[in-house]
């Protein structure tokens, strides 16, 4: 596995967690991640060993244009000691660059050719997929890897459908495994002590939750500039957004600079429990993302019987079925378009319909 998540080598992490449970299915599993010598984890040993059949890999790179060569390397050096039949990887463009490049070097050197699957976790085929530079070259490499592989393995069905549709790959390499989540026990999950929204922000009589990475691409900034029209309407709103990233500083002046601060809060990423909790005292759920391959906070707040409204992203169209029915006969999923003013008015409605 060519992997990019450095969490693996963290004890303890879901990712370890998840990768231990994977590696039960084969005999040997290893796995080399995307690492800088300077990183949290990258001062560790260079192999782990995280299970009895599964070992992790740092490739220590001293920058970060060289993840992929780094992993050819390390890549060569285990598939010549370890006789490896399979190589899956993360995503369609960098690691896949390391992953296409073993398959082609021993395939053919070996008695059984070594089987390529490649994971896609993001919409490559959304038209706003390509909105910085980077996107577009990761688009490129994957319009590119993607034929060479023998499975992919995608998130959800639109994601199936361009690469079936669009990009002409035949139905039967693409498989289409969602991303866990724990439906019952969200469900079933008690409110908790400081996790009632509007017992905690009472100065507020209508409550919006924002849960996910504070980045470019969730498009937060979209929904502060709907949110200035929605409290014209209802001025004792609130719009709570729980997550971190890069654009916390720049989404903090916008409120400040179109007046609305009182109305805005930021808190930092919050455990599980108070999440489910905060989902099921919300009046709504709101995402306003260019892209998403899946959307796992949609599917939560959707388990937690909270109202949605949300761009035209991930599983919005499949998993969740728009016109849902909530328990107290309002329709849960609402889906706007990337627009200030349609965002705003489909927040408008869902509020208002609030019993």
């Amino acid at each position: 596995m060519v992997s990019t998540d450095r969490k693996i080598f963290e004890e303890g992490s879901d990712v370890r967690t998840r990768q231990i449970e994977y590696a039960k299915d084969w005999d040997e599993v290893h796995i080399v991640v995307f690492d800088k010598r300077s990183m949290e984890y990258g001062v560790r040993s260079k192999e782990i060993a995280i299970a009895a059949n599964c070992w992790a890999y740092s490739t220590k790179s001293r920058f970060k244009f060289l993840y992929p060569f780094d992993a050819m390397r390390l890549g060569r050096f285990i598939m010549e000691k370890r006789g490896i039949t399979d190589i899956t990887c993360q995503d369609a463009s960098l690691t896949a660059m390391a992953a296409v490049s073993l398959k082609k070097r021993f395939n053919g050197k070996t008695s059984n050719a070594v089987a390529l699957e490649i994971q896609v976790h993001e919409d490559i085929g959304s038209p706003n997929y390509s909105f910085n530079w980077t996107n577009k070259v990761r688009r490129f490499l994957a319009l590119n890897y993607l034929p060479k592989a023998d499975r992919i393995r995608v998130v959800s069905e639109r994601i199936k459908r361009y690469l079936v549709g669009t990009l002409g790959i035949a139905e039967s390499k693409v498989i289409v495994r969602p991303i866990a989540v724990d439906i019952e026990a969200i469900k079933n999950a008690p409110i908790i002590a400081g996790g009632d929204l509007h017992k905690k922000y009472s100065q507020f009589d209508r409550i919006v939750l924002m849960a996910g990475r504070l980045e470019p691409e969730k498009n937060v900034k979209l929904a502060i500039e709907a949110w200035k029209s929605v409290i014209e309407k209802q001025p004792k709103a609130g719009l709570i957004i729980v997550g971190s990233g890069s654009q916390l500083p720049m989404l903090n002046y916008q409120c400040s600079r179109s007046g609305i601060s009182g109305n805005v809060i930021f808190e930092s990423w919050a455990d599980r429990a108070t999440l489910y909790s905060y989902y099921k005292t919300a009046d709504l759920f709101l995402n306003t993302s260019l892209f998403e391959g899946y959307g796992m906070t949609l599917v939560e707040a959707n388990a937690a019987r909270c109202k949605i409204v949300s761009t035209d992203v991930g599983v919005v169209g499949d998993v969740l079925k728009v016109g849902d029915i909530l328990k107290d006969g309002e329709n849960g999923v609402s889906i706007v378009d990337w627009n200030a003013r349609s965002v705003a008015d489909g927040i408008s409605r869902a509020l208002i319909t609030r019993p």
